[in-house]
């Protein structure tokens, strides 16, 4: 299954023009993504409001993640605030998997933000240059300018949705909608269930599910249910999973 490092923005002195801080809404919208991203089968670590940055690339490369995404929003320059709009997409100059993820975003968001959407590469910011896996670094609007603000603030779940989808579409695999999460109990007649990485046979297996064991449905794709067992999410056939 696919793995993200999700880090909202922890820069709590950042006001919107509009009410409450960079910290505070971005991680209203990692909250908005977290359903999005368990129903499609994407794996997460999220940064808490209380780590910085720093603490927060620390924590990423502990781990092994495919993707470091980073979800800010922007201010203008002194002298030009409440002037600027227009939604970034940064990536690591000469990372081609980070560059197709930041192209895949901007893509994404091309299709619902009212204004410019640019793809940019960069080595000023800490969080896009010292991940060691492929990082992404979202500035999604400017919140010192009313316009741009509200545009975040009122469209959250649109928002969250539109850079699961993006996800979805740079990992390969279905973006699926938030479905009620259920419990199931794996029903093989004996043998093991693959978990799989992909709603496919030809995938790469995660692991072996014993017969009787207990998971977590999220969602349903076709004939495959999205399911967590033994803290991994993947794919397994829907035939051998009985919902309780």
């Amino acid at each position: 299954m696919p793995t993200i490092y999700l880090s909202p923005s922890t820069q709590q002195a950042n006001l919107y023009v509009t009410g409450g801080s960079e910290e505070y809404h971005m991680n209203q919208l990692a909250d908005r993504m977290e359903p999005y991203l368990r129903a499609s089968g994407i794996g997460f670590t999220r940064n808490t409001p209380d780590m910085t940055a720093v603490s927060s690339i620390r924590q990423s490369n502990a781990g092994n993640y495919d993707l470091h995404l980073a979800l800010h929003s922007n201010a203008a320059p002194e002298g030009r605030y409440g002037e600027v709009r227009g939604s970034e997409v940064y990536h690591y100059p000469g990372s081609v998997r980070g560059e197709r993820a930041a192209r895949d975003i901007a893509e994404g968001l091309r299709a619902i933000y009212p204004g410019t959407v640019s793809v940019k590469s960069t080595t000023r910011l800490g969080e896009v240059r010292q991940p060691k896996a492929p990082s992404v670094f979202i500035e999604l609007a400017y919140h010192d300018n009313e316009d741009d603000a509200n545009w975040i603030t009122e469209n959250m779940d649109a928002i969250a949705a539109n850079i699961v989808e993006s996800l979805t579409r740079y990992f390969g695999i279905p973006f699926i909608t938030p479905q009620p999460v259920r419990a199931g109990v794996v029903r093989t007649g004996g043998g093991r269930l693959n978990l799989r990485d992909k709603p496919s046979t030809d995938a790469e297996i995660i692991l072996k599910i014993p017969n009787g064991a207990s998971v977590v449905v999220f969602s349903q794709w076709n004939d495959w249910y999205v399911i967590q067992y033994g803290g991994k999410i993947g794919y397994a056939n829907a035939r051998y999973v009985e919902i309780e």
